[in-house]
């Protein structure tokens, strides 16, 4: 895949998990399972906090660090985080350090108490938000717009009788896709951008609330699906149980723009996005691949982890077999987590390598869910060639990438980008494949049940106006 393509080339941000216990349980060790499960949204940092409603304190427990789940948490120091209403976030930043002080969730303490946020997204307006509050007397711990965010609800409260009401009136100030998960002394509350761009959805466990980014979290736990959060919602479950909604901020849904790669690529195959299944949106795109670029081949083949259920597709409408032909290191973490062109290259073919007794002397149509900056997509053709493939047909289950993206997904400038002055023909050539087609960007809405998509990574239309200034890894999520 290439998701060298990804990193600092092409990474996504984050995953958030919030849950409240109403009978007063502890929850951190349902936290960690979450986080666990959402693992495959960010890759460089975890955290958790914790409340408990029942004392009469307003006190948070937090715990958090560079790393994954696993490497960060365990009986010990999970087993101090007391508390039934908690938050949980996984992270992968854009550009810049990967710090501690960066990681989620954030924790401010305020006039009205502590206030506890995750935050998967990314703001286009963050700098002229942080020099208003900058100007107000704000000290800025952290290079996040999540802390922007955090600060302009909590300005919001001290005028508003609600976290929920504050958390409408700090919507109507930052622009661009957010969806997030706060804790408030005695709320949990999910809150998602008008377009819709990342998802979030609730869920019952027990007599338990949960509020995350994608439905496989509740799968892993056992846990009832609810409901989609709906685009420019806020929901708020109350220590009754209840779910209070605000839609004040929802726009016209023919003009919501859910970000196109969470099917594609970030979204776990086990995941629905509003409604639409991501196994099903794979597979959709594979037959469309086989209907719009057919080859004569023996094989068809997918590039792990996102590339599997396309091939499956492809093979579907083809009738060419399908098979396996690379053997992964699961130790290793995504490409794209790895920030900088040399942690990634560098880890391509300790992640993946070709089966020679799959593919020697065959014709191999590859399905790869992008190619970015060309790098990765030429070491796997190079790998396929080695272990003997006597063709090697690439297909892309996207369209060629264009254009930068403002919306939580770090596509490098335009420049960078091997589609940027190219044609197919000419990307072909430099990655070494046989023959090379891409997904036609008129069949992208199919892959989310016909709902409204950001396709402005191929298109250029973007459903937000972009920033004056390309602040993409200035301020981190």
């Amino acid at each position: 895949m290439d998701f060298d393509a990804s990193g600092i080339g092409m990474g996504e941000s984050c995953g958030v998990f919030g849950i409240y216990d109403l009978s007063g349980n502890d929850v951190a060790s349902t936290i960690y399972y979450g986080l666990y499960a959402l693992q495959h949204r960010g890759q460089e940092s975890a955290g958790l906090a914790v409340a408990n409603t029942f004392n009469g304190k307003d006190q948070v427990l937090a715990y958090k660090d560079l790393g994954r789940v696993n490497k960060i948490f365990n009986q010990e120091n999970l087993s101090k985080l007391t508390g039934n209403l908690g938050v949980g976030h996984v992270r992968y930043s854009t550009a810049g350090a990967s710090t501690r002080e960066n990681s989620q969730p954030l924790v401010l303490a305020y006039a009205k108490g502590t206030l506890v946020l995750a935050h998967n997204g990314n703001l286009v307006n963050t700098p002229q938000l942080r020099r208003e509050l900058a100007l107000g007397g704000a000290i800025f711990q952290t290079t996040t717009d999540t802390e922007t965010i955090a600060y302009h609800i909590a300005r919001e409260r001290v005028k508003t009788p609600s976290v929920q009401a504050a958390t409408v009136n700090a919507m109507k100030k930052i622009l661009g896709s957010y969806s997030l998960v706060i804790a408030s002394p005695r709320k949990l509350i999910g809150a998602r951008d008008p377009w819709g761009f990342r998802p979030l959805v609730i869920g019952k466990l027990e007599n338990s609330y949960i509020i995350t980014s994608e439905t496989c979290a509740l799968e892993t736990l056992n846990a009832e699906f609810v409901r989609d959060v709906l685009p420019g919602e806020v929901v708020a479950i109350l220590p009754n149980g209840k779910i209070e909604s605000s839609l004040e901020l929802a726009i016209d849904a023919k003009k919501t723009a859910r970000c196109i790669f969470e099917y594609i690529y970030f979204c776990r195959p086990d995941t629905k996005f509003d409604g639409m299944s991501v196994t099903k949106s794979r597979i959709i795109a594979g037959k469309i691949l086989a209907q719009t670029h057919p080859v004569d081949a023996d094989l068809v083949v997918g590039v792990p982890e996102s590339g599997n259920m396309v091939a499956l597709g492809y093979s579907m409408e083809s009738k060419i077999q399908y098979g396996i032909a690379f053997t992964k290191n699961t130790y290793v973490g995504r490409t794209f987590i790895k920030p900088g062109q040399s942690g990634r290259v560098k880890s391509v073919k300790i992640k993946l390598n070709a089966l020679r007794d799959v593919v020697d002397g065959k014709r191999i149509v590859i399905v790869d869910d992008s190619i970015v900056r060309g790098t990765t997509s030429d070491q796997i053709v190079t790998m396929l060639r080695e272990a003997g493939a006597r063709e090697v047909h690439m297909r892309v289950s996207s369209p060629p990438f264009r254009h930068p993206c403002y919306f939580g997904i770090d596509i490098p400038a335009e420049d960078q980008l091997i589609a940027n002055g190219r044609t197919v023909e000419e990307i072909c050539k430099i990655i070494g494949a046989d023959s090379l087609g891409y997904l036609p960007i008129e069949n992208l809405s199919e892959l989310s049940g016909g709902l409204p998509i950001c396709d402005a990574c191929f298109s250029g239309n973007y459903p937000v106006s972009p920033p004056v200034e390309d602040i993409r890894g200035d301020y981190e999520r």
